[in-house]
């Protein structure tokens, strides 16, 4: 099993690319301010997942879960605040903590399922 084999970073990795997409049109001063910060943070989520994939020491994998979980949190806030500042429709916005709160619950149950394997 490959770590591209799981759903949720399947999701997380197409999450990125649609964040990647969406700053893009962000005004050109938040280019590197907010733009740069979601880019990094959505990266940063299936990134982690893919660091602790395998590990044969499961407190690194649950750890690199957790990091994953962080940046699905900054990278919500972040959305928030580009709605906030109009970057981005109600639909969209709604769509993307849908899709991240829903990875979330995924990467809950990964982890709840490694720490049983653990006990």
């Amino acid at each position: 099993m490959r770590v591209e084999d799981l759903i949720v970073y399947q999701r997380l990795f197409r999450l990125a690319s649609e964040v990647h997409e969406l700053t893009m049109v962000f005004p050109k001063f938040e280019m590197y301010e907010l733009g740069s910060q979601l880019r990094r943070s959505s990266n940063s989520a299936p990134a982690n997942l893919a660091e602790g994939f395998g590990n044969k020491h499961t407190n690194i994998y649950t750890e690199c879960i957790s990091r994953a979980q962080g940046e699905i949190r900054e990278t919500k806030h972040h959305l928030k605040m580009a709605f906030g500042k109009k970057y981005l429709p109600e639909e969209k916005i709604k769509y993307f903590i849908r899709e991240y709160e829903e990875c979330s619950k995924m990467l809950y149950g990964l982890e709840h399922s490694l720490q049983n394997l653990k006990s």
